[in-house]
């Protein structure tokens, strides 16, 4: 039954698909003369919530929450879609521990729309009930607190908890039976792994920081990833060309923008090839990431146009598009 279940929703999907964003439409919105009248394309396109007014924050929270509506509505099963929603679950994690062990009240620190709030999250760390938490949550949580509180090493406190959110994706990827949602965390953790390590080089992170950080997962030897981070950015560089990444090599050298931008285009070329199936959740899989991805340029393309960066800036950013 399940099988006919997913052909209805892909059904779906690919009606849907006719509104995705094309390459054509990120032309239009780049031709655009300033955020005022990207904001009027967007709009145009269906948009935000017909508010001439709204700002383009809110814009792309409604156009995220319009996403997991559409999931919602058409998937059999929404379980095989956890790996979509992790980042923003340890995010609100890392943010409700920062809240207790400094008590610096932020605006807007948490995402909405995550499986537990960020009051949640600090209730759970002030009762110390870290076993209501879901996935390997509870000793992330606990380690990540106790080293806040003793260290008060937000840095440290945040590798722990970014480390566990890759594990977390790496295991619900194949949980999921999915083989793009499989391939989407594996590469998802992988180029996160290669930013960390370029991140470290260029701050004199020691190897066991590295290694501390690291997520293993099957795109790269984070291992040898370490060392060569611990080394130098050209040692960072010379091992990724034998890897599954070695496209991105020159591209690092190349900008830290241009890098990001391969990133996402790779992932995009990767799901393309659901676009022929029928009966799995591959294809809705393949809808969100196409989501993310236009969303991501939108906020881009306007962020630049209202900030007036020169176009060229602008462009080196912008990815493709999926339909």
């Amino acid at each position: 039954m399940k099988d006919l279940d997913y052909a209805f929703a892909v059904a779906r999907i690919r009606s849907l698909e006719n509104s995705l964003m094309s390459n054509a439409d990120i032309e239009r919105l780049m031709a655009c003369s300033d955020g005022k009248r990207c904001m009027q394309v967007l709009a145009e396109k269906g948009w935000g919530n017909g508010d001439e007014d709204i700002d383009l924050r809110e814009m792309l929270r409604l156009e995220v929450g319009k996403t997991w509506a559409v999931l919602r509505d058409v998937s059999p099963d929404m379980s095989v879609f956890d790996v979509f929603s992790i980042y923003r679950l340890y995010h609100n994690l890392k943010a409700a521990i920062q809240l207790l062990c400094t008590e610096i009240k932020y605006e807007n620190i948490y995402y909405e729309d995550a499986v537990f709030s960020g009051d949640e999250l600090v209730q759970v760390i002030k009762e110390k009930a870290f076993y209501k938490l879901p996935y390997n949550m509870p000793k992330v949580a606990e380690e990540a607190y106790k080293t806040m509180l003793h260290t008060r090493d937000g840095q440290l406190c945040d590798v722990i908890v970014d480390r566990g959110a890759m594990e977390t994706m790496i295991d619900l990827g194949q949980k999921s039976g999915v083989e793009i949602i499989k391939r989407y965390a594996e590469f998802t953790v992988g180029l996160a792994n290669v930013k960390i390590a370029l991140r470290a080089q260029e701050t004199g992170k020691t190897l066991d920081f590295m290694l501390r950080a690291l997520a293993p997962c099957a795109l790269l030897d984070v291992n040898r990833l370490a060392r060569a981070a611990a080394t130098s950015r050209e040692a960072i560089i010379d091992y990724l060309r034998g890897t599954a990444a070695g496209d991105s090599a020159d591209l690092i050298q190349e900008s830290s923008a241009a890098f990001e931008r391969w990133c996402d285009n790779r992932l995009i070329e990767a799901i393309k090839s659901e676009k022929n199936k029928a009966f799995t959740a591959g294809p809705l899989a393949a809808y969100f990431v196409a989501r993310q991805n236009e969303i991501k340029t939108v906020r881009l393309i306007v962020t630049g146009k209202q900030n007036k960066f020169p176009d060229e800036a602008i462009q080196e950013r912008v990815r493709v598009m999926y339909a």
